[in-house]
């Protein structure tokens, strides 16, 4: 019989898991890297700060990402609900873990302003489970639809030449419609268009900053 974890447990493993997500490096990843075996062409310098960027803002998402299940788990009315949350965010780790592996293969770094997109992802996360779990997740739906839409724009933007990078975002969207699917088959509500639009522009404001800072 598995223990049942105190509110102290709890707040331990928050924390554990603030700190795999904004600490470089810290985190781990429990699948290979889909780069494994994969090389890349020749690459100038130029398209090699342009890769950078395009993977300091997915490696953002990723960080957005936990935060928002971190943040829906917490207040998750479901036991089951809450449970997919956190099997999703461990997929996620994944996610975190590659794009930070990649940045430091293209001597470049995580962006600077992760703690702060991590606390407005998580304060949104908190409200939308509080809304409940239906609205919980319609957001995840909604999220990642934007996610993957975000993911086939910067695979056309890579370098051509940047077939590592193209490797890792191929599994990351292979993923992420799987958490848009199981979302909504969970009986997550479709957002309105008028909606989503809302988080289509505020996801423009991490990505025009995060690409250089």
């Amino acid at each position: 019989m598995s223990r049942q974890l105190s509110r102290t447990d709890n707040l331990i493993q928050q924390f554990d898991t603030i700190l795999r997500t904004l600490v470089p490096h810290a985190a781990s990843a429990s699948r290979a890297n889909p780069a494994v075996g994969t090389q890349d062409a020749e690459m100038t310098d130029a398209e090699r700060r342009h890769a950078a960027g395009l993977m300091r803002i997915n490696h953002t998402g990723e960080v957005c990402a936990q935060a928002l299940y971190q943040g829906q788990g917490a207040t998750a009315k479901l036991h089951e609900t809450r449970e997919q949350m956190e099997q999703a965010a461990a997929e996620e780790i994944d996610h975190l873990a590659w794009c930070d592996e990649r940045l430091c293969e293209l001597n470049d770094r995580t962006s600077y302003l992760n703690p702060a997109f991590y606390a407005a992802s998580f304060g949104m996360g908190a409200l939308a489970g509080k809304l409940g779990d239906n609205i919980s997740l319609g957001f995840v739906a909604a999220t990642e639809e934007q996610v993957g839409r975000h993911l086939d724009d910067h695979m056309h933007k890579l370098p051509v030449g940047d077939r590592r990078s193209r490797a890792i975002l191929e599994q990351v969207r292979t993923d992420e419609a799987h958490h848009e699917r199981w979302a909504l088959e969970a009986g997550g509500s479709r957002f309105p268009a008028p909606l989503k639009f809302g988080m289509r522009m505020m996801s423009q404001v991490m990505t025009r900053s995060v690409y250089k800072l």
